[in-house]
């Protein structure tokens, strides 16, 4: 397998997963994605089903991997998915929480959410072409929430590498920040800055996009912008799949709470591999762009100020990075009309694809949508725990809301679970009336030090403090 970029990049001379591996936004400012996908037959599925999840994930990552040795790739995915990092041998065990509505536990990693599953592989990648390449890596990073814990818990201490990580200041629960912050690790260095969780992803793709720059401080990206994390969330999809079913004629409806729009899409590539899907159920909080999109074909991010603080905040997010990688498939991976609808974007601050032949692909595409709100995910956690006897988070709440509201009848709706309750102190405690089990690793983590650097959110401040900072040659 190769890769081509979204805004037409390397078309002419696809390149290998290495390639990309370590790199951000391609030189034109698109996405890296697969020249094409690749197929499963239904003897493939069939072949998948009985394994264990390491051998899963080598299976699936083979197919995306296809320039890392099968052995060498098999040691990485083995020291990546133990009992000791996710808690089971099953890595993301699933839940049935009553007949036909199952919960895939995503949050047993060391952070506690769902990103750990594949940012805990992207570091144990990224260490061995490090090593084998002796090359350097800075990482530039935003972060609503969980992506920065979990991508800094995967790189500290490694040698060759240093983590930038952007996070919005005061826009995170106490336990997220505290998780981030607590680190005193001389590779990892969090930058609070002044603004919304956009302001930082902004910051990011200004950074990135200065080529000069890049090139001399070797750059990477570790958000959901890198493919590799697309293709390890792809491999839980196939799991969550076959413990939800007997059969491999089934099909399955998955409900993703939505924020940069990483998770959803391995989901929507699962499906293009040939994976049962029945719906892609998208469910967002009060910033709801992605939802408006879904029923009218609208796509019109807001602005800072119209970004809300809400209770589930690693959703408080408008403009979704990957979402340029669903469209790019919606329009006829077409890298011309890409680049059209982006510019558009920066222009008018929106564009529209209702009546094309674009939007009759999204609307075959299995992809539905719905909003939730702060009252939803309470009545939700609280009912979930009354009736099941299971204690879900704000985000894992947004998701079941939607999901149970726009179900097929008759389909099994697996809902993913995108952190663990005790991250979301105060709307567990307003939901259900006492405090969510803390796992005896983080006791006291909100009473550590922190150790953060304030910054306003200005490419040129960010871009001095990593100058100052950034990882030399060991």
């Amino acid at each position: 397998m190769t890769y081509v970029s979204t805004r037409g990049a390397w078309h002419d001379a696809p390149q290998p997963f290495r390639a990309i591996l370590l790199e951000g936004l391609a030189p034109d400012g698109g996405l890296a994605v697969p020249a094409a996908y690749s197929r499963l037959s239904p003897t493939d599925l069939a072949d998948l089903r009985p394994l264990s999840y390491p051998d899963l994930a080598q299976a699936i990552l083979l197919r995306f991997a296809t320039d890392i040795v099968p052995d060498d790739l098999h040691a990485i995915v083995r020291r990546t998915y133990t009992r000791d990092v996710f808690g089971s041998e099953e890595i993301t065990p699933l839940r049935t929480l009553e007949p036909g509505l199952h919960l895939l536990a995503l949050s047993n990693g060391p952070t506690l959410a769902f990103k750990d599953i594949a940012l805990q592989l992207l570091g144990n990648l990224f260490e061995f072409v490090l090593r084998n390449e002796q090359r350097t890596l800075n990482i530039l990073g935003a972060t609503s929430g969980d992506t920065g814990s979990s991508a800094e818990y995967a790189m500290r201490g490694k040698e060759r590498i240093a983590v930038f990580m952007l996070s919005p200041r005061g826009r995170m629960s106490a336990f997220q920040q505290a998780q981030m912050y607590a680190l005193d690790d001389p590779n990892i260095h969090n930058i609070a800055i002044d603004g919304t969780f956009d302001d930082c992803q902004d910051l990011v793709k200004a950074i990135a996009g200065d080529p000069e720059f890049k090139r001399a401080h070797r750059l990477g990206a570790v958000n959901s912008i890198n493919w590799a994390r697309i293709a390890a969330q792809v491999v839980y999809y196939f799991k969550g799949y076959f413990a939800a079913t007997t059969r491999d004629s089934e099909r399955v409806s998955f409900a993703v709470p939505s924020g940069n729009f990483g998770n959803v899409l391995a989901g929507h590539v699962a499906k293009a591999m040939g994976l049962p899907i029945a719906q892609l159920i998208v469910a967002t909080n009060e910033n709801d762009v992605l939802d408006e999109f879904f029923h009218s074909g609208r796509y019109r991010p807001r602005g800072a100020a119209e970004t809300h603080a809400t209770s589930s905040p690693s959703m408080d997010i408008s403009r979704a990075s990957n979402f340029e990688r669903f469209i790019y498939d919606m329009i006829g991976r077409d890298p011309a009309e890409l680049r059209r609808l982006w510019r558009q974007l920066a222009e008018r601050k929106e564009f529209d694809i209702s009546g094309t032949a674009a939007w009759e692909r999204v609307c075959e595409s299995g992809f539905v949508s719905g909003r939730s709100t702060h009252a939803d995910r309470i009545r939700t956690i609280r009912r979930i725990h009354e009736t099941c006897g299971t204690l879900i988070d704000p985000h894992t709440a947004d998701g079941i809301h939607v999901g149970c509201a726009l179900r097929l009848a008759d389909v099994p709706l697996v809902c993913l679970e995108t952190a663990l309750p005790v991250k979301f102190a105060a709307t567990i405690r307003e939901a259900v009336g006492f405090d969510a089990p803390m796992p005896p690793a983080y006791a006291n983590l909100e009473s550590k030090p922190q150790h953060f650097t304030p910054l306003p959110a200005d490419a040129t401040r960010v871009k001095a403090f990593i100058t100052a900072h950034a990882c030399t040659a060991p």
